[in-house]
This record gives structure tokens, sequence and C-alpha cells, in this order.
């Protein structure tokens, strides 16, 4: 299992980069909500970091969305024990560094590879449970 990050981690991996506003590698991905992974992109350009995810604890379906947004939203907060940031891994651009969070949603007759840019400024801090 890749390395397991906390909203710390993640938080500080996030400030630590200052990624390239054109990357010729990852500027297909870069948006501020989620978005379907392009198929046309190659994905050996992402390098995985870690994970959010957890196998010692049962995975939550519920959303945190205190302000209003939902899922789709490109100010939704990025809370980790939270769906779907609970199910994501972390990458990050070989060229530029930029973050990334991706997720598989399975639905009734599709399987959709998701991906959404990492802005520091969302990721919030929970208390624990």
């Amino acid at each position: 299992m890749p390395n397991q990050l906390n909203t710390e981690a993640l938080l500080t991996l996030a400030k630590s980069t200052n990624p390239l506003d054109e990357c010729s590698e990852c500027r297909s991905l870069i948006c501020s909500g989620w978005e379907s992974l392009p198929y046309s992109f190659n994905s050996d350009s992402l390098a995985l970091i870690g994970t959010l995810r957890s196998n010692d604890e049962e995975k939550s379906w519920e959303e945190y969305h205190p302000n209003g947004t939902q899922l789709w939203s490109s100010d939704a907060p990025i809370a980790i024990d939270f769906h779907p940031y609970n199910r994501c891994d972390v990458y990050q651009c070989k060229n530029c560094l930029r973050v990334y969070l991706r997720y598989t949603e399975y639905g009734g007759y599709y399987i959709d590879e998701r991906i959404r840019a990492v802005d520091p400024n969302l990721i919030v801090t929970l208390p624990m449970k």
C-alpha cells in the first residue's frame, strides 16, 4: 500500500510546491473541482505519492459541505475523512510537482477515474471523531 498521508501531510505537500501555470505535462488536468481523467492523458506523467485511504476503518459515504457546496463545486472543501477524499490516492506531476487527488467512481454501468488539483486553501482540518 502507498504511504498513508494525513491532513497535515497533504497540506504540507500542497504548500511546498510552486507548480507551473503552463505545465506541458499536466495542464489538461488543472481543474479546481473534480473532473474525469481524460482518456488521452498520459498517466505516466504523474507519480504516486501516497494515499488518503485507510484499510483500518470502514469508509464513509458522507460528504462534507458546510457552506452549501457539493461534490462538483470548485470551492468544495478537501476533508480527508469524508467522501470522496477517503477513497483517494495522492499524485504529483513529475514535471511541475502540482499535487492531485484521484479516485475511481464505480457507477451502475460505468467506471470513471476522477482527478482534482489540490488547492491548499481548501484543505480543512477537522477535530477527531
